[in-house]
C-alpha cells in the first residue's frame, strides 16, 4: 500500500507520510507530482538526526501530536476516561483519497479511540483540515481538547495576529517567535472583537508584497484557542481549535466530536498571495449568494434616528435616500413594542403599534415603490430583563442555575438549546418574514456569554451549533432573504457564519480613518463584497472626529457600500456629495467585488496604497493617514501590469483642499490623465500629487 499522499494545486503542494502516524513532509510552493520512488527518496531526505540526552528514537511532528508518543510540546488531544486513557497514541490505520481530498483513519486500540483526519486542497491553494474523534469504549470519554495542527518550516519565524475591541477591530501586532509559544484563548462565546481567529506566519520582515507567508483561519463562531510553538529542536507548528469548557464534551460509546475547519494558505509573494487565495476560496466555496448579483447600496437608519421611529419621517428618509442612489433601505433597532431605548423589550418581537399605527406595510410599500429593497434589524439571541418574554420565561436564560447572571448591554442571552425557546424565536422570525416583504435581515448579537451552561454542563459549543441550525432553518424557509452578521460590529466574523450570511457589519465605528486599518486587515481573510462599509456623517458618532467626504467616500467605496445618516437633516451639498460617491461605487463595484485585491508596500508607514485588478483594469486608492514622513510622496510602483501594453492612468477623485499644498506646475495630474507603458509603471513608477493628512485619491488604470 502507498504510504504517502500528495495533494496538489497549481500553486501549492502538500506531501504526507502516513506511517506510523500521519506527518507532513512538505507544505509550500507547488511541486511536480511525485512517483512512489520519489516519495521514498523525499522521505529518506527528511529523516532527522536523534540528538543525545533525548529519547532514543525520532518523534515525528504528526498531524495530531500526542504526549503519549513523546511529543513534549502542545498535545493536540487531551482527555481521559475517569483518569484512564489519557495518553493515547493514534497510529495510522487506513486512508482513502479522491483527487485532492484525503481521509486518514488512525486508531488506539488500548484507549479505544478512533481519529479521522480530513484534508482537502482547493484549486485556490487553500488547505482545509478537520478531525473527528470517536469513542469505541462502553466507558465515557471526557474530551478536553482536540486541536488542528500544521507544521511550519524553520524559516517561518515572524507572526502577525489580530487583536481589537469594540469599534477598533482588526488591529495587527507582530512578534518574532524563535523559542517557546504564542498563545491566545477566546472565551467570550462568540468569534470576538478581541481575538480574530486567524493569523499569519512568515519569513522575517514579510510584507504585503514580499516574503513567504502561511495564513490560517478557524471557521468557528464560538470559543477558540490558538498556539504557535517552536520546539527546542527548532521544529515549528501552528495549532488551533475550539476552546472547550471543562465537561462540555463527554463522548458515550459510539459518539463523536468533530472540530471546526482550519483553513490554511501558503504564499511565496507576501500577504497579497494569502489575500488572493482567501478571496477566491470564499467566493467559490463559502458565499451563499449569487456572485453575479450586484451588491445593493444600503442606507441604515441607526445613526440617523436611533430609537426615534416615525413612519412618515422614515418615508421621507427613504425618498431622499433613493434620490441619492440607495438601493436597500434598512430600519434598525426601535421598531418593536416598547423599544424606546436599549434597556427594554428585546425578545418581544411584535411591531410597536404606537409607533406604527398603520403597521409596517405602508413603509415597506413606500420603500419598494422607490425601487429599493426593505430590510430590518433583529437581535434574536437576546432578551432584556424588562420584557414580556423574560417575565414569562426567566428559565430560558443561558446561564448557570443558582447564580445571578450579569447583564451586558442591559440584556441576557437566551438558551437556544432549550427547544421551546428555539421554537419561539423561529416562529417570531418566520412570522415577521412571512407577513412582510422583507428582503434583508440585519442580525445583531451584542454581548458575550457568561456561565454558559445547558442542563448543568458547559454549552458554548451547543449554543453555537443551535445558532447555525436556527439560521439554516430560517434561510430554508425564506431562501430569497439575505442575512447580515453583526455583533456590535465585528464580533462575529468567520467562514462558518459566512456560509449562512451575506455580509458582515465590519465595525460599529464609521470613522473613516479607523476604518482604513480595520478594512485592510479584515480584507486579508474576506473579500470586499462582504465587508459592510458605510459613509457616515462628517462628525463621527464613535470617535467625535470630523472628516471630509473625500476620506469617508473613498474608504467606503472599497467594500460593500452603504450610508449611515438621516438624509432629511443633511444639507443639499452633503447629499450631493453622498450621491457622488454612491455613483462612483456603482460604476466600479463589479470590479471591486470580483477582482484581485492587493496592497503595495510603502516606505512611509503613514500611507496606504491599495487596489483591485481584473483583466485590463485596475482601481487604486492612496490614503494619507497622517502627516507624511517626507515632503514628496513616494512614487507608485505597480508590478502586476503587462509590460508591453500601454495604460491610461486617470485621476478619478482628489480632494480640493490637498491641491492647496502644491504650487502650479505641469504635472500630469493637472490634465487629469496620462498614458504610460506597463513597463514604466512597474519599474520607474508614477509620481503623485501631495495629499493632506486624512485624505485619499483614487486612480483608474486601464489598458488601451
Amino acid at each position: 500500500m502507498n504510504q504517502f499522499v500528495q495533494l496538489h494545486s497549481d500553486n501549492v503542494s502538500l506531501v504526507i507520510k502516513l506511517s506510523p502516524a500521519p506527518e507532513v513532509l512538505y507544505w509550500g510552493k507547488s511541486l511536480a507530482r511525485l512517483e512512489q520512488q520519489q516519495f521514498e527518496s523525499l522521505a529518506q531526505s527528511q529523516l532527522r538526526a536523534v540528538p543525545q540526552a533525548r529519547l532514543d528514537h525520532d518523534v515525528p511532528l504528526t498531524l495530531c501530536p500526542e504526549l503519549g508518543r513523546g511529543s513534549f510540546g502542545s498535545s493536540a488531544i487531551e482527555g481521559h476516561r475517569n483518569g484512564l486513557a489519557s495518553m493515547p497514541r493514534l497510529d495510522y490505520l487506513s486512508h482513502t483519497q479522491s483527487g485532492n481530498e484525503v481521509e486518514i483513519v488512525c486508531q488506539d486500540e488500548l484507549a479505544q479511540l478512533v481519529l479521522t483526519i480530513c484534508l482537502k486542497l482547493d484549486n485556490t491553494g487553500v488547505l482545509s483540515k478537520q478531525m473527528t474523534l470517536s469513542n469505541l469504549s462502553q466507558q465515557e470519554y471526557t474530551l478536553n481538547k482536540l486541536a488542528l495542527t500544521l507544521p511550519l518550516p524553520f524559516r517561518a519565524s515572524e507572526l502577525e495576529s489580530y487583536h481589537g475591541r469594540w469599534s477598533r477591530e482588526f488591529q495587527s501586532q507582530r512578534q518574532t517567535i524563535n523559542h517557546g509559544s504564542w498563545l491566545v484563548e477566546n472565551r467570550r462565546g462568540r468569534t470576538s472583537h478581541e481575538y480574530f481567529p486567524g493569523c499569519l506566519l512568515g519569513t522575517v520582515g514579510f510584507s504585503d508584497q514580499v516574503g513567504e507567508v502561511w495564513g490560517f483561519h478557524l471557521a468557528w463562531s464560538g470559543n477558540h484557542h490558538w498556539r504557535a510553538d517552536v520546539k527546542s529542536d527548532g521544529r515549528r507548528l501552528l495549532q488551533a481549535g475550539e476552546w472547550l469548557i471543562p465537561g462540555e464534551v463527554i463522548l458515550k460509546q459510539g459518539q463523536s466530536y468533530t472540530t471546526p475547519e482550519l483553513l490554511a494558505t501558503y504564499s511565496p509573494k507576501g500577504i497579497n498571495g494569502i489575500r488572493k487565495a482567501n478571496h477566491s476560496y470564499v467566493r467559490q466555496q463559502i458565499l451563499p449568494f449569487d456572485s453575479h448579483k450586484l451588491r445593493p447600496v444600503h442606507l441604515n437608519t441607526w445613526e440617523g434616528i436611533y430609537f426615534d421611529h416615525d413612519p412618515d419621517y422614515i418615508c421621507q428618509m427613504a425618498t431622499q435616500a433613493a434620490q441619492m442612489g440607495v438601493e436597500r433601505f434598512i430600519i434598525d433597532d426601535g421598531w418593536f413594542k416598547g423599544r424606546n431605548n436599549d434597556k427594554s423589550s428585546l425578545g418581544d418581537w411584535i411591531l410597536d403599534a404606537s409607533k406604527y399605527p398603520n403597521g409596517l406595510d405602508p413603509v415597506i410599500e413606500h420603500v419598494n415603490s422607490l425601487g429599493m429593497e426593505f430590510g430590518i434589524w433583529v437581535e434574536p439571541e437576546m432578551v432584556n430583563p424588562d420584557s414580556d418574554l423574560f417575565r414569562r420565561h426567566p428559565d430560558w436564560l443561558l446561564g448557570a442555575e443558582g447564580y445571578q447572571q450579569p447583564t451586558g448591554r442591559y440584556q441576557y442571552v437566551l438558551n437556544l438549546q432549550n427547544s421551546d425557546c428555539y421554537q419561539y424565536l423561529f416562529n417570531c422570525l418566520n412570522t415577521l418574514l412571512s407577513e412582510h416583504n422583507i428582503g434583508y435581515v440585519k442580525w445583531d448579537m451584542n454581548r458575550e456569554l457568561v456561565q454558559a451552561t445547558h442542563q448543568g454542563s458547559g454549552a458554548v459549543h451547543g449554543q453555537t451549533k443551535a445558532l447555525y441550525r436556527l439560521i439554516d432553518q430560517l434561510v430554508f424557509a425564506h431562501p430569497d432573504v439575505e442575512i447580515e452578521s453583526c455583533s456590535s460590529g465585528g464580533g462575529r466574523m468567520d467562514y462558518e457564519i459566512l456560509k449562512r450570511t451575506c455580509r458582515f457589519w465590519t465595525s460599529d465605528c464609521n470613522d473613516a480613518l479607523e476604518r482604513q486599518t480595520i478594512q485592510k486587515h479584515m480584507g486579508i481573510f474576506f473579500p470586499p463584497e462582504v465587508m459592510g462599509a458605510h459613509i457616515g456623517p462628517s462628525h463621527s458618532h464613535t470617535t467625535r472626529r470630523s472628516h471630509d467626504i473625500n476620506l469617508r467616500g473613498l474608504t467606503a467605496l472599497n467594500g460593500h457600500m452603504g450610508v449611515e445618516l438621516d438624509p432629511v437633516k443633511e444639507s443639499e451639498q452633503e447629499k450631493q456629495a453622498f450621491a457622488k460617491y454612491i455613483a462612483l461605487h456603482k460604476k466600479y463595484r463589479q470590479l471591486l467585488h470580483s477582482g484581485d485585491s492587493f496592497y503595495l508596500d510603502s516606505s512611509d508607514q503613514t500611507r496606504l496604497a491599495y487596489g483591485v485588478t481584473k483583466a485590463q483594469q485596475t482601481l487604486m486608492t492612496v490614503c494619507q493617514k497622517a502627516m507624511p514622513d517626507y515632503a514628496l510622496p513616494e512614487p507608485l510602483i505597480i508590478e502586476h501590469l503587462d509590460s508591453q501594453k500601454s495604460y491610461q492612468v486617470r485621476l478619478v477623485d482628489y480632494p480640493q483642499t490637498s491641491a492647496q499644498l502644491m504650487k502650479e506646475s505641469e504635472s500630469w495630474w493637472h490634465e487629469g490623465e496620462i498614458t504610460l507603458k506597463g513597463e514604466w509603471l512597474a519599474t520607474v513608477g508614477l509620481s503623485l500629487p501631495i495629499l493632506d493628512p486624512e485624505a485619499c485619491l483614487l486612480l483608474s488604470i486601464e489598458a488601451i
